[in-house]
Order: C-alpha cells, then structure tokens, then sequence
C-alpha cells in the first residue's frame, strides 16, 4: 500500500514518492533554546517522530534532521534578563529539551543541526544569493529581495498586501521593498557576532534552516515539516532563498504542517498567559499519556489541551496495559506492526484511526479464551503500539510509575500490603484502615481479591 501524505504546497493528499528511495531525507524546525518548551512545541516533535517510525520501515536509510535554534535574539533578550552568557542559556535549554520529547517517546534524530556551527556555510548562502542578485546590501544588513523571486506567497496563499501584513515587517528606510526580510544584521559588541563580508554580525533566523538543509540534506529534500505557524513566513522565506540559492531547483518536494494546539478554544501562546510547559506537566502525568493526548486528534486539525484530555489518556493507556498485562506481561513486539494500524498511518498519519485499531485488537484479547491466540494478538497490540511510540513499557513497570522520573518502591507497597493483612487477620480493622489511607497518600490503590491483595499506581 502507498503512503499519502497533504502536501501543504499543493494543498491535496499525494502518493508519497522519495526522490531516492535509498536515502530519504526529512526536515523539522526544532525548538528556539531560550527557555522551557510549552506542549504546542512538543506536537510537532510527536507527530514527526510517527512519521520518521514509519518511514524507517519503509526505506533502508532515513536521513531526519531536526535543527536547534541557538542564534535568536530571544535568546540573547533571556541571558540579559538572568546576567549570565548566552552558552549558559542555549546548554541549559538544550538538554531539558531532549530530556522532555525522549520522556514523550520522540526518537533522537538523525541529525541535530545548531546554527552556531553553520555560520560559514550561512555566509556562502547568501554570497550565492547576493552574486545572483536575489539580495543586496544596505547599512551593514543583507535583505532578500522578495520581487526576485516570482513564486513568493505559492505556499501560503496570501496575496502581497496580507503577506506584508502578516509578516509585521520592521519598516526600515534601506529596504527596497516592504516585503524584503533580514538575511544578516549587524551586532553590538554585546550581542554575539561573527566576523563577515558586511562587518561583524550574525544571521537572519530564516537563512539558518536553509542553509542547515543545503548542508547536511542537499539542494532538494524530500520532506519538510513544522507547525502551521510556520508556514508564513519562516517557511515561505526558506523556500525563497533555497530556491533562488539553487538556480531554480525545488527546494523542498512534500511540505508538511501540524495544527494548532489550543487551551479552552484559544491559541496557546505566551501573551496569552495559556501556556502549558511539557517539563511541569511531566511532573504530574506519564510521558506516554502525554504523548498519546497529542496524538488523539488527526495531526491537521487542532487540538484542545486540557487536564482531562491526558487523565483520560492515562485511563486508555491504563486499560490497553491491563490487556497486556492478563494475556502476556512478556510480550515482545511482533516483526510487523498489524496492517490495519500501518494502514491508518498510511493515510496520512492518521493516529485517531491507528489508535481505534489497537483498541480493537484489545477487545478481540478480552473476548478470546484461546491463550495462543490471547498472546498472538498481544503481541500484534505490542507492535501496533510500537507505531505510535507506545505500550513499550512492560506493564509491572507502567503500573508503578507515577510520572516521569517518579516509581513507587515496589518493595514498600509489599510491606505495607502484608502489614494491613496481618491487621485484617488480627481483626485490628482500624490499622488496616490506616495503612490503606497510607498506600492511598501513596497514589496506591489496592484491591482485594480470593487470591490475595493486587495493587497498582492510583489514576
């Protein structure tokens, strides 16, 4: 069966067709380091690593380049604000950040490019550009010149007047057109710089991406991805100057967008005040509930974020290891994913799909009196849930996990669990109620049954 994928640039759903079906190359704008990220950043993150699980089974060698943004000037407005260097902030970001989407399940990926280190291949872009008169200098800025590039706005659709508008460009008296965007800016001595053609300086956030692709991808990729923010003009910008930096040549073949996350109907965002961090609600709630929450709407649409949305995912997660758990607490993934889950994600990336095929294989495990067909259909539940960065965990383990980094000690719930029944047999109910509220402040709930007291994480 074919993967399709929607094409943002085509707006329709395609066959999805490498242009080297031996090494498929795949783009995704990673996170700006200058503090923690919120679970709208996390989305993309998720959903991306879907598609790169599914494209590893597909293809021998999948080359999936996710950037760090370290130049920004965010960034240096966050080292000011806390009197330390910029380094100290992009490290700091940098790590919390990989320990947050590897708490969500995401795969590291291929490459993990940071424009610090791509500063001399970011000056010979635009060298390229400026020789072929797509750019031009003006009081120590470099600026694209947007009227040379004919196909501007094909991506987002917007005519010239919403695309000025919608860029809120700086207007600045060196521009030639209103619409020209920063290629490379001069630095004060107390912002970081390099040394350049045009003076010290640093670069444009949108000649960063393309000249991290050109690099490490080539002139065309074959995917590209990020949230629907970005599709103007941080994603109309970048097709511009790798378009025009390559002699026409298609700069990217499948563009490809996630929605927006929203909290009570409204677009997260910080001016807002509605932002969730990923790093506090892994506090409170498993990585995995939190990464099957951002999966459980089609990746296009929007989502609404809230409390409720993760404690139900914790509860269908919960009932999904419990499956597990009854008809084979070993099972290891099968060799191939069950065809109706690679189905579903065929269609493009459709999890909710994905997600009522791995209920259905639960229900068929529940319904089964057959042990061989009980751990058969596990371990097809196991792989289905694999596709999805999911139900890799044994279920003892899921069970006495609180959160990310937070086990209950086994141990300690056994002891009190003897203890309360020693209570129970000396008829000492008052001390058996005791220790039940203890292994409740625990987050323990427990149940009693003819073969003895089982227990698991309260949620």
């Amino acid at each position: 069966m074919s993967l399709f994928l929607y094409n943002t640039l085509t707006r329709r759903k395609e066959v999805f067709t490498p242009a080297d079906p031996a090494r498929v190359t795949m783009y995704v704008c990673g996170p700006t380091v200058y503090s923690y990220a919120h679970i709208g950043n996390a989305r993309p993150a998720v959903v991306f690593d879907v598609l790169y699980r599914l494209l590893r089974r597909r293809y021998p060698q999948v080359v999936y380049a996710r950037n760090v943004t370290d130049i920004d000037d965010k960034i240096n407005a966050a080292a000011t604000a806390q009197k330390v260097a910029i380094n100290d902030i992009t490290t700091k970001f940098t790590g919390i950040y990989r320990a947050d989407m590897a708490a969500l399940g995401v795969l590291p990926p291929t490459i993990e490019p940071f424009a610090t280190d791509h500063v001399p291949q970011i000056i010979a872009m635009i060298q390229a550009l400026l020789a072929k008169n797509h750019a031009y200098v003006a009081e120590g800025h470099v600026l694209f010149h947007v009227p040379s590039y004919a196909a501007y706005g094909r991506l987002s659709g917007r005519d010239r007047d919403d695309m000025i508008a919608g860029a809120r460009v700086e207007v600045a008296p060196y521009k030639k057109d209103p619409a020209d965007f920063v290629l490379w800016k001069p630095s004060t001595p107390d912002l970081p710089g390099w040394d350049s053609p045009w003076g010290r300086g640093r670069p444009g956030w949108h000649i960063e991406c393309s000249s991290m692709i050109e690099t490490h991808l080539g002139n065309t990729i074959d995917i590209h991805g990020g949230g629907h923010d970005l599709i103007f003009p941080h994603h109309e910008n970048e097709i511009a100057q790798g378009t025009c930096a390559h002699d026409g040549a298609a700069y990217c073949r499948v563009w490809m967008h996630n929605g927006f996350l929203t909290m009570d109907r409204e677009k997260m965002s910080k001016s807002l005040g509605n932002i969730a961090l990923v790093h506090d609600i892994l506090q409170s709630a498993p990585g995995e509930a939190i990464r099957w929450a951002l999966l459980t709407a089609h990746y296009r649409q929007p989502l609404d974020w809230s409390d409720d949305l993760v404690t139900q995912s914790k509860r269908t997660l919960d009932g999904l290891y419990r499956t597990l758990e009854a008809a084979d607490p070993t099972a290891d993934r099968s060799a191939s994913p069950p065809e109706a889950v690679i189905a579903a994600l065929d269609d493009d990336l459709n999890t909710p799909i994905a997600m009522a095929e791995l209920a259905g294989l639960a229900k068929a495990i529940n319904q089964s009196s057959d042990a061989a067909e009980r751990k058969r259909l596990a371990a097809d539940l196991k792989a289905g849930g694999e596709m999805l960065g999911v139900l890799q965990q044994s279920p003892a383990v899921w069970f006495t996990t609180v959160s990310a980094g937070k086990t209950i000690d086994a141990a300690t719930v056994e002891s009190l669990i003897a203890a309360r029944a020693a209570a129970r047999k000396a008829r000492d109910f008052a001390e058996a109620d005791r220790l039940r509220q203890q292994l409740a402040e625990l987050g323990v709930t427990i149940e009693d049954r003819a073969g003895g007291t089982t227990w698991r994480v309260a949620g």
